[in-house]
């Protein structure tokens, strides 16, 4: 037994690296979860940025298609995303805000620095980042006048997003 017990870490550093080595010679890298696309957007109510009554997600665009962006103060491509967000609110896209892992003042001086594209900015929580199955920030929703997830874009919104995605929302009569 004695002669074994040196190479027990060394067969587990093996075994562990063939297991990585197989998943990620086959996962591509690319591909992210979509779980809520073709879904209700979660129920929960999450408290205003400004203060008020909680509002629902789920009616938080007021049955309108529209779009759920999920962001945070510390977020560097958050900040990246913001004339482009901006654009969209120009282009009269209705738009609500999902802070995540932020604290309301801040999120605040966020806004006020790169500029306030949001009809509403909800606070999030550690549930709501579950319900809405985030994996990084910025991610963003767009959602259908009945409020079901018809696509998701994980990362920044870019220059080519913007046409896109303003064609999407009149798509579903927004």
């Amino acid at each position: 037994m004695r002669r074994v017990l040196p190479f027990i870490p060394i067969i587990v550093l093996v075994a562990l690296g063939v297991l990585f080595a197989g998943y990620g010679l086959h996962h591509d890298p690319t591909v992210q979860p979509n779980a809520l696309i073709g879904k209700p957007l979660p129920t929960m109510a999450l408290p205003t940025l400004d203060g008020g009554p909680p509002v629902r997600i789920a009616g938080s665009l007021n049955g309108r298609p529209g779009l759920i962006n999920v962001f945070g103060s510390w977020c560097g491509p958050c900040a990246i995303e913001g004339p482009q967000l901006m654009a969209l609110k120009r282009a009269g896209a209705p738009m609500v805000g999902v802070t995540w892992m932020d604290k309301p003042g801040d999120t605040q001086a966020f806004l006020d620095r790169v500029g306030d594209p949001f009809q509403r900015v909800l606070v999030g929580n550690d549930d709501s980042a579950v319900e809405f199955g985030i994996t990084g920030a910025p991610e963003t929703f767009v959602v259908d006048a009945r409020g079901r997830v018809v696509d998701k874009r994980v990362g920044p919104i870019t220059d080519v997003d913007v046409p896109v995605l303003i064609q999407r929302l009149k798509a579903l009569g927004g």
